[in-house]
């Protein structure tokens, strides 16, 4: 079928995912990592005296469980439930207050200072805007999309897009049926319509595949699956990406 639609994944493709820790450090702030961790002990610690180790350790804990789920049930928990885990796990509970901040400041740590987009991003977008309709197809690790959707406006990106599923609103992660379905009614069009874009071959190529989809691997930050794609190509930069997508469009 011809090509009517293009989905894009968010992290890695759009979004440097790591581009925020620099201005972190350059503001003295620990990473988002340590920060998470951090905000949960302060909370905890605050109420009665707990070792920060052992929060680590719960955290960890509850993080290769999300891990397992996402990647074997195709569900992302959203943060409120991954600290419940945590909770769980250490025999400790927050007053509901505090524990709705410390949800928040998690969900928004990527907005108060945001990655940058990938270079060649947005020319790309602006081009492809003018021949296809585009939709985000994300998973939402930590910030959830309300918060993603925050951080395409904050950078002039929003704009291009006429539907987003991210995994939080739709209740599965990719490469889960239900994200592309979800893409594809939000544009008015067919699932092998679309061509998706993303970094990982099982969720970004072989998922949307499996669907009649055809799928591009785009490897400028993250590169592990270019030898062993499947993908119908493989793009390194946004610079090539029209021409990339046009080519496996068949225009």
């Amino acid at each position: 079928m011809t090509a009517k639609a293009i989905t894009f994944d968010l992290w890695d493709t759009l979004i440097d995912d790591e581009s925020d820790e620099p201005k972190r450090a350059a503001q003295g702030l620990r990473s988002k990592y340590d920060e998470r961790r951090h905000l949960l002990w302060e909370a905890l610690n605050a109420a009665e005296t707990i070792d920060m180790e052992n929060v680590r350790l719960a955290y960890a804990t509850a993080d290769a469980a999300f891990r397992m789920v996402w990647h074997d049930q195709h569900i992302t928990w959203e943060i409120a439930e991954r600290l419940r885990v945590v909770l769980n796990g250490l025999g400790r509970s927050l007053p509901d207050d505090v524990f709705a901040r410390i949800v928040r400041e998690h969900e928004e740590m990527e907005v108060t200072i945001p990655p940058d987009p990938i270079a060649g991003a947005k020319a790309a977008l602006e081009d492809l805007a003018g021949r296809y309709k585009l939709c985000i197809v994300s998973d939402t690790i930590v910030s959830p999309g309300r918060c993603l959707r925050e951080l395409l406006e904050v950078h002039g990106l929003k704009r291009y897009f006429s539907g987003f599923a991210f995994s939080d609103e739709v209740g599965h992660s990719k490469p889960h049926p239900s994200m592309f379905e979800s893409a594809a009614r939000q544009m008015g069009c067919e699932i092998p319509q679309m061509i998706h874009i993303g970094d990982r071959d099982h969720n970004d190529v072989k998922g949307p595949q499996a669907l009649g989809m055809k799928a591009i691997l785009f490897v400028a930050k993250r590169a592990h699956d270019r030898d062993t794609t499947s993908a119908e190509a493989v793009c390194a930069s946004h610079a090539e990406l029209p021409a990339a997508i046009d080519g496996v469009a068949g225009r």
